[in-house]
């Protein structure tokens, strides 16, 4: 299966069921209900919360208050100039430009990938990724200036931000950062800052911000459920706008006094909107506000419902599309240069171009020590389930090719159960390229 089609069975939540009947994965995460001091490491979809879909900017948001029913006060008398709604002012034109902003959260090297954490040495692959693709990390502050019409940034380009303040952004993630000068922003929630245990402390945020490569944003005061939103909704307009104020106002300003930084940018927490917040949004002075719906930023996007690409410690489909830019059919995305990343190693590399169109395909998983050999599976794009070998030796599950590839690109998946487990691990997947005109001899 292509990454393009796994990652639109995973943000919708449909998955095929593969021969050995895996569990469907479930959608792409936001927040869910339960409360906790600190972020949620697994976060669910809560059966209410709305997800907007960047085709269709306002989908089942609930009702804002003023928008759909004017006070007397606020409505102009007859003949006096009206001022033009946003909604119906022109929007920029396309460029052409397109920005792929990821979205992380937690890092830990010992302890397992989950939704919303990724082991250090898995971030660090996939910022090298970044790096050789050769398509520049920009700034915070080179969005901004982009978006407001006074500059421009590369065709293809990356922002990276990342959610809550864990203190693993200091110790795992920013020496990574510094070590290949990527710029990248944190989204801090008043409530967590200094909060003890595996939140960030004033220092360390003080530190980053020295370095020259980090920036902030705010990601509300107490980081709050839908069901404190809407707890809130129900206590009347009042108490409702007030609440509002408190989450967006109040984390804004407290975020500017304590850094001395400007904060005009915002990621709803659990990319959780209604046409409520952006009002007061607006008022309070926030200018570009990130949602968690995937898909590429163009200079017309709504600067109050960005797209970002939320990269999942547990599910590489994300981070795949994230950069293939394939709405640009011309780049060399498009031809196939796929960033790619594997829960343990393989040969043929992933992404890599080979010349030997029969090559051995291999995945080594030493690591898996509770893996059950006799389950293992290996697929090839063409040849279906292959006898691969199993070596008890190194931990290795190989097939040598038995005839030619002969076509440019070849997928593999490879499969196996935990001992005592019944049902299959997700499944790992790569693909390589084989590079047919060197490769070719005639025969």
């Amino acid at each position: 299966m292509r990454p393009i089609a796994l990652l639109i069975l995973l943000t919708t939540g449909l998955w095929a069921q593969e021969e050995e009947k895996l569990p469907p994965i479930p959608p792409l995460p936001i927040v869910g209900e339960e409360e906790q001091a600190a972020p949620s490491e697994e976060a669910t979809v809560p059966e209410s919360g709305r997800i907007l879909i960047p085709s269709d900017p306002h989908p089942n948001r609930e009702p804002a208050f003023d928008e759909i029913v004017p006070s007397k006060e606020s409505q102009k008398e007859e003949g006096e100039p009206q001022e033009v709604p946003e909604s119906l002012k022109t929007p920029p034109k396309d460029d052409g430009i397109r920005l792929s902003v990821l979205g992380y959260h937690e890092f830990a090297e010992k302890l397992p990938n989950t939704a919303m954490r990724i082991k250090t040495s898995k971030f660090r692959k996939q910022m090298e990724a970044l790096r050789d693709l050769g398509k520049p990390i920009i700034t915070m502050e080179e969005f901004i200036k982009w978006k407001s019409g006074e500059g421009t940034i590369p065709p293809q380009c990356f922002l990276i931000t990342i959610d809550d303040g864990w203190k693993s952004v200091y110790t795992d993630a920013f020496p990574i950062f510094k070590e290949l000068e990527m710029p990248f922003t944190i989204f801090l929630y008043k409530n967590y800052v200094d909060g003890g245990g595996r939140a960030l402390t004033t220092p360390m945020i003080n530190e980053m911000l020295e370095s020259g490569l980090c920036t902030i944003g705010s990601h509300s005061v107490s980081h709050p459920f839908p069901s404190k939103f809407k707890a809130a909704a129900k206590k009347g307009k009042e108490a409702h706008l007030a609440f509002l104020n408190e989450e967006f106002g109040t984390s804004k300003t407290y975020l500017e006094e304590k850094f001395k930084k400007p904060v005009p940018t915002y990621a709803y927490p659990g990319g959780y909107v209604t046409d409520a917040m952006l009002p007061v949004a607006k008022e309070v002075g926030y200018e570009y506000l990130f949602t968690v719906n995937p898909g590429m930023t163009r200079l017309d996007t709504d600067n109050f419902t960005l797209p970002r690409f939320i990269i999942l410690g547990n599910r590489d489909g994300v981070f795949e599309l994230a950069t293939t830019f394939r709405e640009t059919a011309a780049s060399a995305s498009a031809e196939g240069a796929v960033v790619q990343t594997t829960k343990h190693p393989v040969v043929p590399e992933p992404g890599a171009v080979i010349t030997n169109r029969l090559p051995l395909i291999a995945a080594d998983l030493s690591q898996e020590t509770e893996i059950d050999p006799e389950s293992i599976v290996m697929r090839v794009a063409g040849f279906g389930k292959v006898p691969a070998v199993w070596s008890e030796e190194d931990k290795t599950f190989s097939w040598q090719v038995n005839r030619p590839l002969r076509i440019p690109s070849c997928e593999v998946s490879v499969q196996w159960r935990l001992n005592d487990h019944r049902e299959y691990e997700l499944p790992m997947r790569w693909s390589f390229r084989v590079d047919l005109e060197a490769a070719y001899q005639p025969r």
